[in-house]
């Protein structure tokens, strides 16, 4: 989001004033991985719009275990795989910290801060990067419940009931033989899970199955439940409900719902 990009942009700031760090950087959680979009102190564009993924980097380890990572000479760091190093040595960087920003048990975004020697980063640089990511942690929630209680009060009486009726006709279109009758209703189903909230085309397309499962499990259905309704294997539920999580690169049954409604795949 980016009002979560505006935020990562004053964590930086703090980052760079109280540690004396000439370089920070960072960006916010994404489908793909971080998007290093924040940039304060570079000398080059070598690190800017980079997308950094899940265990890989630095940054990437940083996410996938959700803890602060430092290194004293990046390139020739052991415990951390080198994709990025080219990008990395263009910008000269040497020492470098990643802190992960997690928000309910969810990375939202990677904090950086770097030297351009190798030199140990010191425990008071540590702890006051990790301050700064705890703040904005902090920051996030704050503004998460303030946005949750806006939808709220916005949500429409009987919306359950909208959401409901969204996810029967998407169980009964897997008991309609003609294929052009059943891409109708898939369609239908789109347009009013869009009237909630306009797809974001960032977000990875989920199959048909997969919607279907998210839809039913958003009712509070288990997945026993939902494989009863859609005619298949509890199994088969599982692996689709893996599939859409891994796609909106959430942790939960829950995330995965909000995800999908968050980005117009579900009213």
């Amino acid at each position: 989001m980016q009002g979560d990009a505006v935020e990562v942009r004053r964590a930086l700031a703090t980052i760079r004033t109280v540690t004396g760090l000439p370089v920070a950087f960072g960006g916010v959680v994404q489908p793909g991985g971080v998007r290093l979009t924040e940039l304060i102190g570079t000398s080059t564009n070598s690190l800017s719009n980079l997308v950094v993924t899940r265990g890989n980097g630095l940054g990437g380890k940083a996410l996938a275990l959700a803890k602060p990572i430092a290194v004293t000479d990046y390139s020739h760091a052991a415990g951390i795989s080198h994709q990025y190093d080219l990008p990395v040595t263009a910008e000269g960087l040497r020492s470098i910290v990643a802190v992960p920003v997690v928000v309910n048990r969810v990375v939202r975004a990677v904090l950086y801060g770097a030297l351009r020697q190798a030199l140990p980063l010191g425990d008071r640089v540590l702890t006051a990067a990790r301050d700064a990511a705890r703040d904005l942690e902090q920051g996030l929630a704050v503004r998460d419940a303030q946005r949750s209680r806006v939808e709220d009060v916005m949500v429409p009486r009987g919306w359950e009931e909208v959401r409901a009726a969204h996810a029967e006709p998407r169980q009964l279109a897997s008991e309609v033989a003609d294929d052009a009758l059943r891409q109708r209703v898939h369609e239908v189903c789109a347009r009013l899970a869009a009237s909630w909230a306009p797809p974001d085309a960032s977000v990875p397309s989920l199959s048909v199955r997969e919607l279907d499962v998210l839809a039913a499990i958003a009712l509070g259905q288990t997945n026993a439940e939902v494989a009863c309704g859609l005619g298949v294997r509890p199994e088969t539920v599982k692996a689709y409900l893996r599939s859409a999580m891994r796609k909106l690169d959430v942790h939960s049954r829950l995330a995965a719902v909000v995800a999908a409604r968050r980005h117009g795949l579900l009213p």
